[in-house]
């Protein structure tokens, strides 16, 4: 079946959908007969202090079915949230308004959309790609997406904005002016939903070019993303800022000799080379995303005897470097999650520890490390003590220039905390 095809279909099954979405009477208003959850006594003072989530052991009475809009209730009967009901999840609902009066309609996922792209117009942002709606603190928990260019890329990882999922896609084209929107749900969580993984245009008009590869431009770089294979989206936009910290960190330091661990397609290795450092190495173990390293080295006119690439593990492409006696002036480690819960922590700061500690032994005094941790069961003072505990091991001290996180298109609100994901140390090898 051609593609212009397919997503008619896919269009046709999505109208179907909502109108089963108005027949069931899912348009929560205060006249309607909504299901309601009930909560036990005392667990709702984290639905008083607005964070977005009530996990099944705060819950006395009352189910509903997948993504189905729910008022929850507190053991007196008092109103706290409209949710949206997972009956899988330990998260067993996820609050979308705190306000009765709210309706949760078409109109109110346009609203959320149009408020989210608003704020990102507002920032200053050096790039044609940026995060447009980031879960819970956008208001819309579970959906992420993401504009590269002229296309959107989209991830739904709940069973609320699953059932939504039409409306939402129709508001996100109206709001933004785009046309073409690639559904990226494929990430794990998903199981815990019970959804299966999905993945292809949720809007493509007919006619329009099918490609999955987008070249967008950062700080005056290009840059190419497959928001079709690419990790999460397409590619990791939280570091867009982090990147351009490490250019201007490679320039004014003068690092001559940069590595780039975990390098997937290289960002931080065009970053080191436009700042004017003469060899950087890339290290994954992804020969693919290496491969469109070395793509973006000749994409942005850079010497390709400046760059190298090595398909192999980190871990031991570190150690065999501290055996050689190599030194660098700048590295970067930027790790995949190595704990997704606080209960993983433990063995992931084991790992984070020994890539730092390997990571200051080949750093020349004077040297930069930057260092990051996207695992959410690490805090950043967790991820401050490990990196002190890898330096004590290697016998060196530092100096933390900086701390940074994701991006500002990747907001937190001061009411969920579990929203800040990604930390990062930029640190100086004492002489």
């Amino acid at each position: 079946m051609g593609g212009s095809r397919l997503v008619e279909k896919n269009a046709l099954a999505s109208n179907f959908q909502s109108f089963l979405l108005s027949l069931r009477g899912e348009l929560a208003s205060p006249g309607n007969n909504m299901k309601t959850i009930r909560l036990r006594d005392g667990k709702e003072r984290s639905l008083i202090k607005r964070h977005p989530w009530v996990f099944e052991g705060s819950i006395a009475s009352g189910r509903a079915d997948p993504g189905e809009t729910v008022r929850v209730e507190s053991a007196a009967g008092e109103f706290l949230a409209w949710g949206a009901y997972s009956p899988t999840s330990s998260i067993r609902v996820r609050a979308w308004s705190f306000d009765a009066a709210e309706r949760i309609d078409a109109a109110f996922f346009e609203r959320r959309i149009a408020r989210a792209v608003a704020v990102r117009a507002r920032l200053p942002i050096e790039s044609d790609a940026m995060r447009l709606i980031h879960g819970e603190a956008d208001g819309l928990p579970g959906l992420v997406v993401d504009r590269y260019g002229d296309t959107l890329s989209a991830q739904f990882t709940a069973t609320g904005v699953e059932r939504w999922k039409p409306v939402i896609a129709d508001a996100l084209l109206k709001v933004t002016g785009l046309q073409r929107l690639y559904e990226r749900s494929d990430a794990s969580v998903r199981e815990f939903e019970g959804l299966a993984p999905l993945t292809g245009w949720l809007r493509l008009p007919t006619g329009a070019p099918e490609h999955t590869e987008v070249t967008i431009h950062e700080h005056g770089w290009k840059l190419t993303v497959d928001v079709a294979h690419g990790h999460k989206t397409g590619y990791y936009l939280d570091q867009r800022d982090s990147r351009r910290l490490f250019a201007h960190s490679v320039r004014h330091f003068g690092a001559q000799r940069v590595l780039n661990c975990y390098s997937y397609t290289g960002g931080f290795s065009v970053a080191a080379l436009a700042a004017g450092a003469a060899e950087v190495t890339s290290v994954d173990s992804s020969g693919p995303a290496l491969e469109r390293a070395l793509a973006h080295v000749a994409l942005n006119g850079f010497d390709a005897q400046r760059h190298s690439a090595i398909d192999a593990d980190v871990n031991a492409t570190l150690r065999g470097f501290v055996e050689q006696g190599r030194r660098f002036d700048a590295i970067v480690l930027d790790p995949p999650k190595f704990a997704s819960t606080a209960g993983q922590a433990e063995r992931a700061a084991r790992a984070y520890k020994d890539i730092n500690r390997l990571a200051f032994m080949l750093l020349e005094p004077g040297g930069l490390l930057f260092t990051f941790s996207c695992s959410g069961g690490v805090s950043a003072d967790l991820f401050h003590k490990i990196v002190a505990g890898a330096g004590l091991d290697a016998g060196i001290d530092g100096q933390i220039h900086a701390r940074t996180g994701a991006a500002p298109d990747h907001p937190m609100t001061i009411t969920f905390p579990e929203g800040e994901y990604l930390k990062g140390l930029v640190i100086v090898k004492q002489r």
